[in-house]
Order: C-alpha cells, then structure tokens, then sequence
C-alpha cells in the first residue's frame, strides 16, 4: 500500500473515532454550577489566592504549582495546560525561568489534575471565566510586574477563545502548540460522522489505544506520564465534545484582532512534525491572522512535536520562550507572520 493511501486509511480511522469522541451533542452532562449570580448568589464567594490554590467565585479550587521567587518578580507567567494533562506540565519551563527571575503559576484547569469532579467537561465558557479570574487575582498581588500568559494545546485554546470575546487584561500572550481543529478544517467525512454520532454515549470512557499517533519523540517523558495518575488516561465523550467547541471559538481570534488598535505581544510556537494538531489545521488558523499585525509573531520547529517544552529539543523552545519573555524582539528563524516566511510557506504548502 502506498504512503498516500496509508495515510489516506489512517486519516479515516482516525475520523471515524474521533466522530464518536467529539459528538453527543444533545445528550451531553456538563459538570454542575456551583453557583449563579442569578439562580443562588448566595453561594458565591470572592475568588482569592491561597498558598496552594486559587479559589474561584463558586468555591471551586483550582491547585497549582509556582516556580520563582515571588517576592517583587518583574515577570510573571500564568500557565495553562493542555487536554487531559495538568498544572505539572510546565516544570520543564518553570523551572528555566525561575533561573531567570522570572515567576511561573501553572494551574490545573476545572476537570484536570487534582480538581474536583476530575474528568468531567466545566463548559468553554466555565473555563474562559476561571481564566479571567486568575488574570485578576495575579495582577491584585503583583501590580508592578509584567503579566504573561502562556498556553499550551487546550491551553491556548482557553486563552485565544477568552482573548476574541473581550481582549485579557495581560502583557504578552504565548500559544504553545493551539488546539485549533474546528470542525471548519476537519474533512467532509469526519465533519459526517461527527453529525452521524450526535447526541449519544456522552459518558463513555475512550482511550484512543490502537491509534498511531504520537504527541512527541521523548519517549521516557510519555512513559511517565503514562504512570502518571493524574494525568488521565480514558477520556469521557462530553469532554472530547467539549474541547472541540473550544478549538470552535479559539479559531475565532485572528478576526478579533482586525478590529482592535492594540494587541499585546504575542509568540505562536508550532512543530512541523505535530501530529495531534494536524498542519492543514494549524495553517487554516494561521492564514488568518492579519498580516499587518507586527505584535505577532511565529516560530516553527522542524523537528517538533506536539509538546513543544518536553520534546528532545525541547531545551531550544524553552531558551527561545525566556528570551521573548525579556523582551519580545524576532527570534533566530521566527519573525512576522508573511508570505515571505520560508518555513510557514512551505509547511502549508505541502498540506
């Protein structure tokens, strides 16, 4: 069988499954609402910072890790993981910058690592929310420094969904690897089979065993990750049906920034041999960002994979991240977001 055709079959398969992942459209159990504003005021509480954990309005806690000294930093990093993964992701890169000065609060978003009701899906709009909290609640304790947010896959996503709906109140914006596979860059037949699959088994648990992809080449990484028990390991479909209305809204961004006069530095981070994230949709979302926005800037990695910082050349993402931190100047081989950029050119070219 040729290549083409492999990948062809492969490509189906993954379709087929993937449908039944992301659909359960209609019949789909989000996680309760602690409180409302509307419906039980009475149980909100004022979202503060604790020692180990942020507490959000609805007293739900959000455990994270820090990495710094966190007396008077002048840069400070909110992290938000990707799918499934959790606060503990960003060692690799919190621990480079706290060699640097710099503050590092990686949170386990709703659904993730240690927070309550573990695996189940908290709605797009849930997360943005928490996300703009935690902006809020960093910036009361460190007024004077600068305020970066970096996002990696869902991450991102989280952070380009939250930024199109009213710009964050950040310094800079990171998107390492963005979960940006809307529905719009999926093929016909797994746009198909998703509406086939609709509205069933939304609490079925899938693993995706059997399916030949691969989110980075650092093998001893993964397999600790694989024993890692906070990392989860069996995906409920609401979830999968979640974070596909995410990466919906986050591909919504680039027209965002079109009519906005000021867009705070931003750094889009991607491996050209990212498999999770499939290049036809990565170069859809990229297309659209303006070309006239010269706060934006783009790195590629010829040799990278879907978890940029904890691949085997993760050490170069990570050096090339803190220098863009101390000041956002062009990168070696990155720059603007033009025809002229060789190696986007020919990446999207071939997919």
């Amino acid at each position: 069988m040729s290549a083409r055709r492999i990948r062809a079959s492969l490509g189906i398969q993954i379709a087929l499954l993937l449908s039944l992942m992301l659909s359960a459209c209609g019949t789909q159990t989000l996680a309760p609402v602690a409180c409302s504003s509307i419906t039980n005021p009475e149980r909100c509480i004022e979202p503060r910072l604790l020692p180990f954990e942020a507490r959000m309005r609805d007293g739900y806690a959000l455990p994270f890790r820090r990495w710094g000294n966190t007396e008077q930093p002048g840069i400070i990093v909110l992290g938000l993981h990707g799918f499934n993964d959790y606060s503990q992701s960003f060692q690799p890169l919190g621990a480079h910058l706290a060699e640097h000065g710099i503050t590092t609060y990686a949170f386990d978003q709703r659904g993730f690592g240690r927070t309550r009701a573990r695996g189940r899906w908290h709605s797009c709009e849930q997360l943005t929310a928490d996300l703009r909290t935690l902006i809020r609640l960093l910036r009361a304790r460190y007024p004077q420094a600068r305020l970066i947010l970096i996002g990696e896959s869902m991450g991102a996503a989280v952070a380009l969904s939250a930024d199109a709906e009213a710009p964050l109140d950040i310094d800079g914006l990171v998107l390492i690897a963005p979960a940006v596979w809307s529905r719009a860059s999926m093929p016909w037949y797994q746009r198909a089979a998703l509406a086939l699959a609709a509205n069933t088994v939304p609490g079925l648990r899938l693993t995706g065993e059997g399916i030949a992809i691969t989110p980075s080449d650092n093998l001893p990484m993964l397999r600790a990750k694989g024993k890692d028990p906070l990392v989860i390991k069996a995906t409920r479909v609401e979830a999968l049906w979640g974070i596909t209305n995410l990466m919906d809204q986050a591909v919504a961004w680039p027209d965002a920034q079109r009519h906005r006069d000021r867009q705070p530095p931003t750094l889009i981070l991607y491996g050209k041999r990212d498999s999770i994230i499939p290049p036809r949709a990565f170069c859809r979302f990229i297309d659209a960002v303006p070309r006239d926005a010269p706060a934006i800037q783009l790195q590629l990695y010829a040799d990278g994979w879907h978890m940029l910082t904890r691949d085997l050349q993760g050490a170069r993402v990570i050096t090339d991240i803190a220098t863009w931190l101390r000041g956002p100047t062009a990168l070696t081989g990155g720059g603007m977001i033009e025809s002229s950029h060789e190696p986007l050119r020919e990446l999207c070219e071939r997919h």
